[in-house]
């Protein structure tokens, strides 16, 4: 019996020892699956009935670590609400949670991170982070209207965030303009490239 468990043990040990672990690459592409696969399903997707059928798929900047990068966080708990822009009348409420300070590609760049006061109260939305940024793809080979990253304020740790650029998406207003979408202010203009994320669509261009 001692012999059985001993067996067993070893099987135990081997497979642990020899699972592959994820690396990086695969959670973006996991992170770019679970976007293909939300938008080709019409109960979820944002793209219009004419697309939907033809649709295989975003286009991706390659994956480059680089554009994961962990910034100083300084925390504003005494901002104040405000209104943001969007692209119809619609004023959504906002908070700035916090300011991103970075260097990327040779250039310091800040970056506001905001909390949305409509949904802060709801168990599903209160850990959420809203960063919507512009940058010089935009209009070239992302979309014009900028681009969001969506964080939690979990991942903030002594007074520093991850902002990964690679899970970069487009505003619902890429692909259907029947939505309304929040404009980034102009706070979050980066005076950089970000080749990273999600491309424009080019059923829009």
């Amino acid at each position: 019996m001692k012999h059985i468990y001993f067996f067993i043990l070893c099987i135990i040990l081997f497979n642990s020892c020899h699972t592959p672990k994820q690396t990086y690459e695969d959670t973006i592409k996991q992170f770019q699956y679970e976007l293909n696969t939300q938008y080709a399903d019409a109960s979820e997707s944002p793209l219009t009935k004419e697309d939907l059928p033809t649709f295989r798929g975003l286009d991706f900047f390659t994956i480059d670590k680089n554009y994961q990068i962990e910034a100083k966080l300084e925390l504003t708990p005494n901002s104040p609400i405000f209104e943001m822009q969007t692209t119809t009348d619609r004023l959504p409420l906002f908070k700035i949670y916090g300011i991103a300070y970075f260097t990327l590609n040779g250039e310091k760049c800040t970056l506001n991170l905001y909390q949305s006061q409509d949904y802060s109260n709801t168990i599903n939305h209160q850990n959420l982070l809203f960063l919507p940024f512009n940058d010089l793809t935009n209009g070239i080979s992302s979309y014009s209207g900028g681009r969001f990253i969506d964080l939690e304020t979990s991942s903030a740790e002594n007074n520093t965030i991850i902002i990964d650029f690679n899970k970069a998406y487009n505003p619902y207003c890429a692909y259907n303009h029947k939505y309304s979408c929040p404009v980034p202010p102009s706070e979050n203009n980066l005076p950089i490239a970000i080749t990273a994320g999600v491309k424009d669509y080019k059923k829009h261009h």
